[in-house]
Parts: structure tokens; sequence; C-alpha cells
């Protein structure tokens, strides 16, 4: 497989684009990475591979497009099938989706309701918040080293790409995710050790920066 074959339309603060690299790392597959300018003008290789949304993530694969993290993270598991990222059983798989499309419908929007708030509507978008990270903990993650179980797969890899954003959701809600959900948290830092995901996660600090100027652009600030 040649860097040529795979490429990805990439920002580099996006934890959508990050699952995608983090499932690549974990299938050991090299891919051509072009950062894309959000803010000061989409490429046309952007605009032209997805349409519709004119979103990245965009995985060109022997330059046929697929947009959406979660189904190129599916995609990847399919092309490339070894190591697995989904379970065996059609029961498991089942599970791993609707945990899949919990994190989904529910965590990234409830972040952005912490660092778009203030006031009083900020101390609800913390509680809310806590409360969807708990129940992740107890309903899925459980006392599991994994979500689904003992090997990191496709459900870890679409969580553990959205706590990237979470220290700037603990600055500007003034909370720690630890205090409330410690087995959440050391899952957290047991994926982190990763070297799929330690080489591709940006800095903690860069997108408390990043998610600052958003608020500026927002008029938050």
């Amino acid at each position: 497989m040649t860097k040529d074959e795979v490429l990805l339309l990439d920002c580099w603060a996006s934890p959508y684009c990050l699952r995608v690299k983090i499932a690549l790392n974990e299938k050991g597959i090299e891919y051509e990475r072009r950062e894309e300018d959000l803010f000061g003008g989409k490429s046309e290789l952007l605009l032209r591979s997805n349409p519709l949304h004119q979103k990245v993530p965009v995985l060109l694969h022997h330059g046929k497009p697929l947009s959406e993290s979660a189904i190129i993270v599916d995609y990847i598991d399919r092309t490339w099938p070894s190591p697995p990222l989904l379970p065996s059983s059609a029961y498991d798989i089942a599970q791993a989706r609707f945990w899949a499309d919990f994190i989904d419908q529910k965590v990234f929007d409830a972040g952005k309701n912490i660092w778009t708030s203030r006031g009083e509507a900020l101390e609800v978008a913390k509680t809310d918040f806590i409360e969807i990270l708990k129940k992740l903990e107890e309903l899925a993650l459980a006392d599991k080293e994994y979500f689904g179980g003992d090997t990191f797969g496709y459900v870890d890899i679409l969580a553990i790409a959205l706590t990237s954003w979470f220290y700037a959701y603990e600055k500007f809600g003034g909370f720690k995710v630890e205090e409330h959900c410690p087995k959440l948290s050391a899952w957290i830092k047991r994926c982190n050790k990763r070297d799929t995901i330690a080489r591709v996660i940006p800095d903690p600090e860069r997108i408390y920066e990043f998610v600052g100027m958003l608020r500026k652009m927002h008029g938050i600030e």
C-alpha cells in the first residue's frame, strides 16, 4: 500500500479527522494527509469530494471519496481486516454500533454547549455533559479495559478522538472529568499511551487556544 492510494483531507483540530488517522494507524496503513483551510477557503478537491456537506474528513482511496468519520472507520476496517476493529459476533457488532451512535449524537454537541455558554446556561451544560459521560462509563465501559472488552477497537476510536477536546471543555467549564468519571478518565489515559494515538493526537493546549478563537468568532468573548 502506497501513500498515493490513500489520501486524507484533514483538519488538525478536528476530532472526526483524528478518528480516521487513528484507524489508519491501527491498521498500519500509510497515507498522505492534506490540511484543509476551513476558514480561509476550502480546496476544490474537498468541494468536489464532499459536495453535500463540504466538510472534513474525506478519505480518498484509489481516488474514490468517502465522507463521515464513523463510516470511514468502518470502511477502513472492512478494507484492511487485520487487526479487526469491530467484534466478530453479530450481537457485539450491534452493541458497538449502538454505543457509536450514542457517542455521535451526544458527546461533541454537549461539549460545544459548554464552550458556547455562560452563567446559568454553562452550569446546565456542564451537568448535561457529565451525565452523558457517566452513562458511557457505567453502561458501556463498566469495568472493562476498553469498550469492546480487552481489545482496543471501533467504539474506542470514535470516543477517544472526541476526548482531544475535553481539556478545553474543562478549562472553559471549570471542572475535571476525572473527578466525576474516574474509570473513563483511566480509559483515556490508557488509550493515549498507544503509539497509534500518541503520534497524531493534538496538543490539548493548542486545542484550548483553537476553541478560544472559535469563542471569539461566535462573539462569546
